[in-house]
């Protein structure tokens, strides 16, 4: 029976749906569904409970601090503050001090404009902290805390909680951060955006709490090449939807120089034999923040890190490689070079 045109359209229609389906569906094979697990973080605003010293007696507003912070609250005083024992009450002189200073009532001001709240954050870090409670069930969470570092933290780990400076994530062209050109040059500061808070408060998770490396003298590059790798590859699967730039702290442009030059980084750490190299002066330039790598690229226009970046896809193609591998085997192996071995990594 011979067709009509709309029998023959309806009948393209139908399998352009079924192949958008197909194509979905394949595309989003890999993602875990975390929508079960029972999680709701909410990041507390130590910052405006700290302000409330202002309208509230001292003494009866450092006991409701210290009791809801815990070592927190004692840390930020003795620590951040550099103001001794907090059972020592005479630091009550030096905030006031501090809440009558313009330059915090400056930040104080930045800081609500720029997060008013942090709805969209409390759901960033939710999801994440619900991926890491999928990989790691038996995994206590820590509370999450914001408050003014005085631009010395993004993040710092402590007893049950993880702290993050706000003043630290105000964005890039934030007024604050030319005067701190010293500590933070532009090609850190840049990263100083509210979209790298949930990333960097999962890596200091990773790299300081979960995931600690050991602190040893005599590490290869390709440990420490591996160790990295492994926390990018940590990243990947608890923040799936993170753009690889932001997890890594590459510009777009970066990212497609290690791209593009994938074989050559590789051939360069063969044939100057830097893999097993352990004199930490000789590789320090391949693991951590700079503008450029020196020596590699024109016109310096080579990314930073190589090795961390090596190292992810490394690790990527090791789990490629070996699909019945969990998450957790993969972050318990010691064994470099059976990753790299096994991994085939060979890029062209």
């Amino acid at each position: 029976m011979k067709q009509t045109l709309s029998q023959i359209l309806k009948k393209q229609s139908y399998l352009f749906f079924l192949i958008c389906i197909l194509l979905v569906s394949c595309k989003r094979k890999d993602k875990i569904d975390v929508s079960g697990i029972n999680l709701n973080i909410k990041i507390e605003r130590f910052d405006h409970d700290f302000d409330g010293f202002k309208n509230t007696d001292y003494r009866v507003k450092a006991a409701q601090l210290s009791q809801h912070y815990g070592t927190f609250y004692q840390d930020f005083v003795e620590k951040i503050l550099s103001q001794g024992n907090i059972k020592d009450t005479s630091y009550f002189a030096n905030l006031r001090k501090i809440f009558q200073a313009k330059s915090y009532e400056d930040l104080q001001h930045e800081v609500d404009s720029v997060y008013p709240n942090l709805d969209k954050q409390d759901a960033e870090l939710t999801d994440a902290f619900k991926h890491i409670k999928y990989y790691y069930p038996q995994k206590n969470l820590p509370h999450v805390y914001a408050y003014f570092s005085g631009f010395q933290a993004q993040s710092s780990i402590g007893n049950d909680y993880i702290a993050v400076g706000l003043d630290l994530f105000l964005g890039a062209d934030s007024k604050f951060y030319p005067a701190l050109i010293e500590e933070f040059p532009h090609y850190i500061s840049r990263r100083f955006t509210p979209d790298n808070m949930i990333p960097r408060i999962v890596e200091s998770l990773a790299r300081e709490d979960m995931f600690e490396e050991q602190a040893e003298d005599d590490k290869t590059l390709l440990s420490r090449m591996v160790y990295n790798g492994k926390i990018m590859y940590f990243m990947d699967q608890i923040l799936p939807d993170v753009p690889d730039s932001t997890k890594i702290g590459y510009t777009g442009q970066q990212v497609k120089w290690c791209k593009d030059n994938e074989a050559n980084i590789w051939g360069y750490f063969l044939e100057d034999n830097l893999l097993y190299e352990s004199d930490y002066p000789k590789i320090q330039k391949f693991l951590t923040e700079a503008p450029f790598t020196p020596g590699l690229g024109d016109h310096n226009n080579s990314a930073p890190k190589l090795a961390v970046w090596t190292g992810w896809q490394l690790v990527k193609q090791y789990m490629e490689k070996n699909p019945a591998l969990t998450l957790q085997q993969l972050m318990r192996d010691a064994d470099d070079q059976k990753i790299l071995n096994q991994s085939k990594y060979r890029p062209k």
